[in-house]
C-alpha cells in the first residue's frame, strides 16, 4: 500500500537523521502485516508480529500499525507484555477512548488487560475528524447526506461519528450504513440513495479494490459533479489508481497538514524528503517520522533497553517541539495536535484546499 511505503520511508529517515544514543545500539525491522491479495491489513498477521515482538526482550517500543483494525489486534497483547506502541496513522477514538458510538462494546478497557494504555498515537483521532467533515459538507452546501462504511473498525467508527456531528450541525442524514457485502450490489445502492434524495455521500473507509468500484458506481448514477467526500484513508494513491477518473472531484478530510504545507521544522523535514527520496512525502510519511522520533526521544532520555521505562518515558511526552509542531501525549495516548485539512482530488492528484475547523 502506497500510505505503507510512505510511513516506512519517514521512519527511516528519523533513524537516520537520529544521533546516536550513548549506551544503546537501534536496530529496526519493518514487519508487513498486510495481506497482498486483498491490499488490505491482515489482522492474525497483525497478531502474530505482536506476539514476536513481545517475546523478543531486546525489542523495548513498537511502530504502527497503520490501520486501527490491525491496531485493535496487537494492542492487548502488547499492552500485557508492557511495550510502547507509537501508530501513525490509527485514527479510531475508540482505542483510546469512550465515546458514544462505540463499534466494540467495552472499550477502550477492553484493549488494555493490563491496564494503564501503553499504546499512542501521533494523529488526531476520528471523533475530532467527524466534526470537521461535517462542518465542510455543510459549507459545501450538501443538506441530505448519506453516510456510507466499509464495516471496517475505523471505516465504521468515523462514518458513525459523522453521522452524530452531521446531525448536530443541521444536516438530514440517510444512515450511516455499512456496504453490502456483494460489490455487485453497489449499483442498486446508488440507485437507491438517488431515489432517497440525498445529495452528497460520505464513506468512512480504507482504499480496497472493492472501493474503487463503489466510486465508479456512484458516479455512474449519481453523476460526476455529484458530492461525494472521504475520511482520511482515501488520501491515497492506490484509492485514485483502483478508483480511475470516478474519484475526480472526490472531498477528502485529513488529520493533519500535507507535507508542502507544514512550516519549520516541518519544512525543513519536507525538504529533506525530498532529497532523501525523490519523490512527494505520502500522507502519513511526516507522522511515521514523529512517531520514531518520539520513540528514540525517550530510550535517549532512559538510556537503556528497558520497556518499563522507555514506555513511561515516551508517554510522558510533554510540549515537544518536531516537525509537527509543538504538541504532548495526553493521559489517554492521543495527541493534543487538532490540525485538520480539507483536499480535493484534481486532474488525479490529491490537492490542499483549505485548513478545516473541527469547532
Amino acid at each position: 500500500m502506497a500510505q505503507a511505503v510512505a510511513i516506512v520511508n519517514g521512519i527511516n529517515q528519523a533513524l537516520a537523521e537520529s544521533d546516536p544514543i550513548p549506551g544503546v545500539t537501534i536496530q529496526y525491522e519493518d514487519w508487513d502485516d498486510s495481506n497482498l491479495a486483498l491490499a488490505a491489513p491482515d489482522p492474525a498477521k497483525e497478531a502474530e508480529n505482536a506476539r514476536r515482538a513481545s517475546l523478543d526482550t531486546q525489542i523495548v517500543a513498537y511502530i504502527g500499525p497503520m490501520t486501527s483494525g490491525a491496531a485493535k489486534e496487537s494492542i492487548p497483547i502488547l499492552n500485557a507484555a508492557g511495550m510502547v506502541q507509537v501508530s501513525p496513522s490509527a485514527t479510531y477514538p475508540g482505542l483510546t477512548k469512550d465515546l458514544l458510538g462505540a463499534v466494540q462494546v467495552g472499550e477502550p478497557a477492553r484493549y488494555y488487560p493490563r491496564g494503564p494504555h501503553q499504546f499512542a498515537r501521533v494523529v488526531p483521532s476520528d471523533d475530532v475528524q467527524a466534526k470537521a467533515a461535517a462542518n465542510w459538507m455543510k459549507d459545501l452546501g450538501a443538506t441530505k447526506v448519506a453516510a456510507l462504511d466499509d464495516n471496517d473498525l475505523y471505516g465504521r467508527g468515523v462514518n458513525i461519528l459523522f453521522a452524530q456531528k452531521a446531525v448536530e450541525v443541521g444536516l438530514k442524514v440517510l444512515g450511516p450504513q455499512s456496504l453490502p457485502s456483494d460489490p455487485s450490489q453497489y449499483t442498486g445502492l446508488a440507485q437507491a440513495l438517488k431515489a432517497n434524495g440525498v445529495d452528497a455521500v460520505f464513506f468512512g473507509g480504507n482504499p480496497t479494490v472493492q472501493t474503487g468500484k463503489l466510486w465508479r458506481d456512484l458516479r455512474a448514477v449519481l453523476g460526476a459533479n455529484f458530492t461525494i467526500m472521504a475520511a482520511d484513508a482515501l488520501y491515497d494513491a492506490d484509492f485514485i489508481q483502483s478508483a480511475g477518473p470516478a474519484a475526480e472531484g472526490t472531498y477528502i478530510t485529513f488529520g493533519g497538514i500535507p507535507a508542502d504545507k507544514l512550516s519549520g521544522a516541518g519544512a525543513a523535514w519536507y525538504r529533506r524528503y525530498l532529497a532523501r527520496y525523490r519523490i512527494e512525502p505520502g500522507p502519513y510519511a511526516a507522522y511515521g517520522y514523529e512517531a520514531t522520533a518520539v520513540i528514540l526521544e525517550g530510550i535517549r532520555r532512559v538510556g537503556k533497553p528497558d520497556r518499563d521505562a522507555v514506555r513511561e518515558a515516551v508517554l510522558g511526552t510533554n510540549g515537544r517541539s518536531g516537525i509537527l509542531g509543538v504538541w504532548s501525549f495526553t493521559k489517554t495516548g492521543d495527541t493534543t495536535l487538532t490540525s485538520f485539512s480539507g483536499l480535493q482530488v484534481r486532474s488525479g492528484k490529491v490537492e490542499f484546499v483549505k485548513f478545516l475547523s473541527a469547532g
